[in-house]
C-alpha cells in the first residue's frame, strides 16, 4: 500500500519565465555576477578596495556638507 502513495511534485516544471519574470529573473543573474566580481576584486586588493571606499565616502560628505550649508537661511537678524 505505501508504493502507491506519490508524493512530492511528479509532474513537468512550468513554462520557462516570459515578460517580467524573465527581465527579473536576468536582472537578479546579473546583480549576483557583478557583485560576485566585486567581493573577488575587493578580496584579492583589500587596501585599493578600502581606499576607494574611503575616497567614495569622503566625496559624498563633502558634497553633502556643502549642499547642507548652501540651502541653510542667512538671515540671522537674532545676533546682532
Amino acid at each position: 500500500m505505501a508504493e502507491d502513495i506519490k508524493a512530492g511534485f511528479t509532474g513537468s516544471p512550468s513554462d520557462p519565465p516570459e515578460g517580467l519574470r524573465r527581465a527579473a529573473k536576468t536582472a537578479t543573474q546579473a546583480v549576483r555576477r557583478e557583485t560576485t566580481a566585486l567581493a573577488t576584486g575587493a578580496a584579492a586588493h583589500p587596501q585599493t578596495a578600502t581606499s576607494l571606499l574611503l575616497g567614495i565616502g569622503a566625496i559624498a560628505f563633502t558634497l553633502g556638507f556643502f549642499a547642507g550649508r548652501a540651502s541653510a537661511r542667512d538671515d540671522y537678524t537674532y545676533w546682532r
